[in-house]
């Protein structure tokens, strides 16, 4: 395919559990851009926010969410998800139906589905995006079932590609690098990261830099923001709320307060920072070492995945961890500058993977 020439038309489309999965599709877009093909961003208003932001002449078509919700206790996180899997199945069918209906009106040549299971279709190219082909719930028997649930699904794409490294140099651990794979070919692509490491000059001791799902965001801004009143050194906080105007109001003015920041103002704020304070969600992780950035990774609590991958890099000592109901931002940052931070570098190799797909379609 001459890719100047090329007048291809791709869908694509992040999971709404977070907003990790909608950043990670930017390098994905940027990718696809570049090559001259037509990109269609498919989903729900905070993702298309942040897409807008990143592209702003791209096409944004709305695609209802899973709205999947976290429980407040987090010995409760499971069974609440569990309860949920009745209408999240309801949401896999009607955006199934819905991309079959888009597809053929807009005449599309192939889609790129962000772990949203139902966005595929079996006329054109599929890809599945995910970095969870092992799942991890704390029970070996239910990890079994939503495995099985998982491949179900992927096997209906044509391809899957994994933002991690295939070797034993990787990101994810066991949760990319499962015993058994699921039958549709998968294909390690390296990070997916929309950052670029730079040499800036430290501004702030702390940046603190939240996302994931309610209700568990808001609860550990407000055991932040009850930490931080009395603080001394600048502090520059990230709301992870791209559609939110109001600000939560403080007498401190070392405290710098943004509701969303683009890709770009992110990325500067992270890498001038002694120090991050962010959740373990794996698009967070992907860019820190991207940027090769010292950070303290507060996993949400019940999200097994998110406890996992903290776990998992405290102890080869990429970064420090600490757990949000015993969390003491003093003691975590002290705790920080004694830990014996190792870098990790791993190549992304996307570009020539998306690049080898777009001649197929």
């Amino acid at each position: 395919m001459n890719q100047k020439d090329s007048n291809k038309k791709v869908l694509i489309a992040p999971l709404d559990w977070g907003l990790g999965h909608t950043t990670r599709c930017i390098p994905i877009i940027s990718d696809l851009l570049k090559n001259n093909i037509e990109v269609i961003f498919c989903g729900e208003e905070p993702s298309a926010t942040i897409i807008k932001n990143e592209f702003p002449t791209i096409e944004i078509l709305y695609l209802k969410g899973y709205k999947i919700r976290y429980s407040k206790n987090r010995n409760l996180f499971f069974i609440k998800i569990m309860l949920q899997i009745p209408r999240i199945i309801k949401a896999i069918k009607h955006e199934n139906k819905w991309l079959q209906q888009v597809v053929k009106a807009r005449k599309v040549d192939a889609v790129i589905s962000d772990n949203r299971m139902g966005f595929y279709n079996k006329q054109i190219p599929s890809v599945y995006i995910t970095h969870q082909l092992s799942i991890r719930t704390g029970n070996s028997f239910l990890d079994k079932i939503l495995q099985r649930i998982h491949y179900y699904y992927i096997n209906k794409f044509n391809v899957c590609w994994v933002p991690d490294s295939f070797s034993e140099y990787n990101m994810a651990g066991s949760l990319s690098h499962p015993k058994k794979y699921p039958q549709s070919p998968v294909q390690y692509i390296g990070p997916l990261s929309r950052f670029n490491k730079t040499e800036e000059k430290k501004k702030y001791s702390i940046a603190i830099v939240l996302s994931g799902p309610e209700p568990q965001r808001t609860i550990l801004e407000n055991i932040i923001f009850k930490q931080i009143v009395e603080i001394k050194e600048p502090v520059i906080i990230v709301r992870g709320l791209p559609i939110t105007k109001e600000k939560i109001k403080t007498n401190n003015s070392n405290i710098i307060q943004h509701n969303h920041l683009a890709g770009h103002e992110l990325c500067e704020v992270m890498q001038q920072s002694e120090v991050v304070f962010a959740r373990s969600g794996y698009s967070t992780i992907m860019d820190l070492i991207t940027i090769q950035q010292k950070a303290i990774l507060i996993p949400t609590p019940g999200q097994t995945e998110q406890e996992y991958l903290a776990e998992y890099l405290f102890k080869k000592n990429i970064f420090f961890t600490a757990r949000q109901d015993e969390f003491i931002l003093e003691k975590a940052v002290i705790a920080s500058h004694e830990f014996k931070y190792s870098n990790i570098h791993i190549q992304p190799s996307y570009t020539s993977v998306l690049s080898a797909w777009l001649k197929e379609i």
